[in-house]
């Protein structure tokens, strides 16, 4: 392959020696972020959203919910607009709301969060509580945490969709060891979405529940995208290789592309509050994806390092 003498992994290298944040967007030509369609409505849903695990748990001071507006307004700016949550989160739900009433554009973002909690009066509560403090009247997607109490809040969510309060119901959960328990959940439930972990490192979800999603017309989200960071563990001290130039940037991308480019997925949802970071995982919303070839090629160089 030839290369010219500053190919775009150089100018990353480059900004980064200098501090820098390139925009990867930008640098793709302008591309729009890619959407894929949520199988329930047709609705097109951009395929990078944000999780907010850890990284919105924080005290809502105008320097902290500046910073995480400055997170938002990236997502919205380069096409994305899911953001994911939940009450477990602590306050992350608050922290939305106050970047939501400091100026970003709540009709342009996709709220996602959840119920945790035991008994259906008290999942009413927590729901209830949940758009009080995303200062929102509409949630987009509500989801079932960890299967906690399905029967009982899968019931609720229906009615509140039918009332306009909801849009989407889900089902999520982020381990291995759940994958049979939602299986069994979506055949009973029939939700609208359900959140899963999947990587390049943890394939387990393409033995059931990625098939199953598809075939059940379900939309996925995807959460652990890079497991917690031991995935860029795996690959210190490495390039990424030459032959992924095409479609990846950096590790990030790399991984983030294998995620997407699975046809069942809907949306990858990293957590990040850094910017240079969401400037990165957006870039992965844009350009070429893998193919299934490629995409055996990217699992057979990660599991040979």
């Amino acid at each position: 392959m030839t290369h010219s003498n500053l190919n775009r992994r150089d100018l990353i290298k480059a900004c980064a020696a200098l501090g820098l944040a390139p925009d990867i967007a930008a640098s793709s030509g302008n591309n729009p972020m890619r959407t894929k369609a949520i199988p329930a409505s047709g609705e097109e849903l951009p395929v990078v959203g944000l999780g907010t695990y850890r990284v919105f748990d924080t005290d809502s001071t105008a320097t902290e919910i500046a910073s995480r507006q400055e997170i938002v307004e990236l997502l919205r700016s380069r096409g994305g607009r899911l953001l994911d949550t939940s009450p477990m989160y602590n306050r992350s739900e608050k922290v939305i709301g106050d970047v939501i009433a400091s100026g970003a554009d709540r009709s342009r973002l996709f709220l996602a969060t959840k119920v945790w909690t035991d008994g259906q009066n008290s999942g009413l509560q927590q729901m209830q509580r949940s758009r009080e403090l995303m200062q929102t009247d509409v949630i987009d997607l509500m989801q079932v945490h960890n299967l906690r109490d399905t029967k009982l809040h899968m019931q609720t969510i229906r009615e509140w969709q039918q009332q306009g309060r909801i849009r989407y119901s889900g089902l999520a959960h982020y381990t291995d060891s759940s994958q049979t328990a939602l299986a069994n959940e979506m055949r009973q439930f029939k939700p609208d979405f359900i959140q899963i972990n999947y990587s390049i490192g943890d394939r387990a979800a393409e033995r059931q529940l990625l098939p199953m999603a598809a075939d059940q017309g379900v939309a996925v989200l995807i959460n652990r995208p890079f497991q917690a960071g031991s995935l860029f563990k795996t690959v210190a001290g490495q390039s990424v290789p030459e032959w992924a130039d095409e479609f990846a940037q950096s590790w990030g991308q790399f991984f983030l592309k294998f995620i997407i480019s699975h046809p069942a997925v809907t949306c990858v949802i990293p957590a990040t509050s850094k910017p240079r970071h969401m400037i990165d995982n957006l870039g992965a919303g844009v350009g070429p994806l893998p193919d299934q070839t490629m995409r055996q090629r990217m699992v057979d160089y990660f599991e040979s390092l």
